[in-house]
């Protein structure tokens, strides 16, 4: 069974199977999140945020558990661990050089309107 998942602030959507990673969701819909560690909770740099009364994903994995411990009730969690169970929504921290350049962007952009 196919489930859409939406990548916030982009909202780019795809649809995969029950059972696929975040993190595979995200390759297919163009969508880059971080990663050194191929898939086994090590790294913790593909930290993505969900609602946390979102059922469409399975409950935190063991290695999620003791590696975020309480940032999952923030609802973050590991796009390498968390898999598609349902439709959902899934917000991608911006790139932190990326945030500068776009910030930087802006400010020029104001200044030319001056």
């Amino acid at each position: 069974m196919n489930h859409e998942v939406v990548f916030l602030p982009a909202g780019k959507k795809t649809a995969v199977r029950t059972g696929t990673t975040v993190l595979e969701a995200a390759r297919k819909a163009g969508i880059y999140i971080p990663t050194r560690c191929a898939g086994k909770a090590s790294c913790l740099m593909c930290k993505i945020t969900v609602n946390p009364a979102d059922a469409g994903m399975t409950l935190p994995t063991a290695a999620e558990e003791r590696k975020l411990g309480p940032l999952l009730e923030k609802g973050i969690r590991l796009s390498c661990q968390a898999r598609v169970t349902g439709n959902m929504n899934v917000t991608v921290p911006e790139d932190p050089f990326k945030a500068v350049v776009r910030r930087q962007l802006e400010r020029q952009a104001e200044d030319d309107l001056w």
